[in-house]
């Protein structure tokens, strides 16, 4: 049975848009731009399947789609280069804080850490577009929230935050040092003494 060409053409349409894009596109943004009766669903799949075996693999994270180099392959592609400035424990920390109790406030941050964050912390991280302020609270004061954003899924390769890693495959993968007071995390030991931040080498 023959692929109609207009099926052919609505395909090749979505892998060009998705390759000229620099960043991932909201699949909303696809359904509209090809309309209501367009399967953009069905299509992505359909593109994602073709790829599957390629050097470039169509991925989705929190709902946005974009080509990714090949898992497998990415050693293969990747080159040394001198770091300007690294992300300090506490922005590490932080970062993390939010993402697993989001939405969170400062406050909230700083009890789970045991120490005092600085607004550069979480500058740096919004400038990194992993961070972004969402809802006050409904509370005295009205708090600010801090939640994760799209490109955070993006650059750690998660589809959603059900994604994320629990506490066992962080210290298996040597991404948590047992210092840090991350004590709320899912299944992590309770907080540590308040410590100073130091920069993660």
């Amino acid at each position: 049975m023959s692929i109609p060409e207009d099926h052919i053409q609505r395909l090749r349409l979505l892998e060009a848009v998705l390759f000229a894009s620099a960043e991932p596109v909201d699949q909303a943004a696809l359904q509209a731009r090809f309309g209501p009766e367009v399967d953009v669903a069905g299509l992505l799949t359909e593109l994602a399947e073709l790829y599957a075996n390629r050097g470039v693999n169509l991925v989705a994270a929190g709902g946005r789609w974009a080509f990714r180099t090949a898992p497998d392959l990415g050693a293969h592609l990747r080159t040394e280069t001198e770091v300007q400035a690294k992300l300090s424990r506490a922005a590490i920390e932080t970062l993390a804080i939010i993402a697993y109790h989001q939405p969170v406030t400062r406050a909230e941050i700083e009890g789970i850490r045991g120490v005092a964050t600085s607004k550069g912390t979480l500058d740096i991280l919004m400038e990194a577009g992993w961070i972004r302020p969402g809802r006050r609270r409904e509370t005295p004061g009205r708090p600010l929230t801090w939640v994760t954003t799209p490109q955070f899924l993006d650059h750690f390769g998660l589809e959603s935050l059900r994604d994320l890693p629990g506490v066992d495959d962080l210290k298996a993968a040597g991404l948590l040092d047992p210092r840090p007071a991350l004590g709320s995390l899912p299944g992590a030991p309770a907080l540590n003494p308040a410590h100073e931040d130091e920069p993660v080498e």
